[in-house]
């Protein structure tokens, strides 16, 4: 974001130096309360940010998606209703800058152009894998392939509990895992979430990474 012009604001909290939390890891196990406290937090941090109409960017599909869906469920009002208008995956961001004719980024090919990219579970189901898909296409000279797969089978935690392992896995084994082994030496796996990227990680021993750190990648030289 800064190699093409932004500002980048991190919001932190002002009651404390610990981190702001979505809250999702609280509801994926049925902590309401602790999730909406969460929320609260990251709403307060967030709102003068909102009231200046500034975009509010994340880099986690579950985390960002949800200041889009269950805050506005578990914090109805306004402030939550401002917020999910204003946050944005990265690469929405980036592909709404460039219809808007705003976004400068100027890419170089990567040394290796094959790209084989999964999708994370909130971006299809919130509509917002085609935008990873856009982004990665701006980078002369790659060539992008993308897997045809539900789940990784991760799921969050679900798929380090002991009890989930071996359902976790057969998930990941109907095409996700065949596809990263399948895939070259050469071939960089792309993948926006950080359970799949564990996921691909103990299941086909391959390193994935976050379409950031791909265009990152592409930027370096002109970064240095």
């Amino acid at each position: 974001l800064e190699a093409a012009g932004y500002i980048v604001h991190i919001a932190t909290a002002a009651d404390s130096d610990r981190p702001l939390c979505c809250g999702r890891t609280f509801l994926a196990s049925g902590m309401v309360g602790k999730a909406k406290e969460e929320a609260r937090r990251t709403l307060a941090a967030l709102k003068p940010f909102i009231e200046k109409n500034i975009p509010i960017i994340g880099l986690e599909p579950s985390c960002l998606l949800t200041l889009r869906d269950e805050f506005l469920s578990m914090l109805p009002g306004a402030d939550a209703t401002a917020l999910a208008a204003r946050a944005m995956l990265l690469e929405e961001f980036l592909v709404a800058e460039k219809k808007a004719g705003r976004l400068n980024l100027p890419l170089q090919a990567l040394p290796q152009p094959d790209l084989l990219l999964h999708g994370h579970c909130h971006q299809k189901a919130f509509a917002a894998f085609t935008p990873v898909q856009e982004v990665l296409s701006w980078i002369p000279g790659a060539k992008l392939a993308t897997v045809e797969s539900s789940c990784c089978g991760m799921a969050g935690a679900f798929g380090l509990e002991v009890e989930h392992a071996e359902v976790s896995l057969k998930m990941g084994e109907l095409s996700l895992l065949p596809a990263v082994r399948n895939a070259g030496a050469n071939t960089m796996i792309v993948a926006d979430g950080t359970s799949c990227r564990h996921q691909i990680a103990d299941g086909a021993n391959r390193q994935a990474h976050h379409v950031a750190r791909v265009l990152a990648q592409a930027l370096r030289q002109r970064i240095q």
